[in-house]
């Protein structure tokens, strides 16, 4: 799986950096579709601002895609993979519920 990450309008530390990266690699554990991974950090103002964290997962057909905003940077983060979390497993129901084979044949391409 591709990572990409993005920082908007500041530098991002490395433990950001690798905390981010980490919480979208353990979305692999639930769906192995995945393709690639988009990270993008930003922020609204210079003091008081609200951090800002959406991922966006590349899977085969679709974008899913999860935006959270809070007043630090970790907890956005954890809770845009939360809902990618629920999303990945509503994605995959709606899979398996159309045709089991699809399955077996897209794992099969890759």
């Amino acid at each position: 799986m591709e990572i990409q990450f993005t920082a908007r309008k500041f530098r991002a530390r490395d433990e950001l950096k690798e905390h981010a990266v980490d919480a979208v690699k353990k979305l692999a554990k639930f769906y192995d579709g995945i393709l690639s991974a988009d990270i993008i950090l930003s922020y609204e103002r210079q003091t008081n601002s609200v951090k800002s964290a959406e991922i966006n997962l590349h899977v085969h057909g679709s974008v899913l895609s999860a935006r959270e905003r809070s007043e630090d940077y970790y907890k956005s983060v954890d809770a845009a993979a939360e809902k990618l979390n629920a999303q990945l497993s509503r994605y995959k129901a709606k899979i398996r519920a159309k045709d089991k084979t699809t399955v077996r044949r897209m794992k099969a391409k890759e």
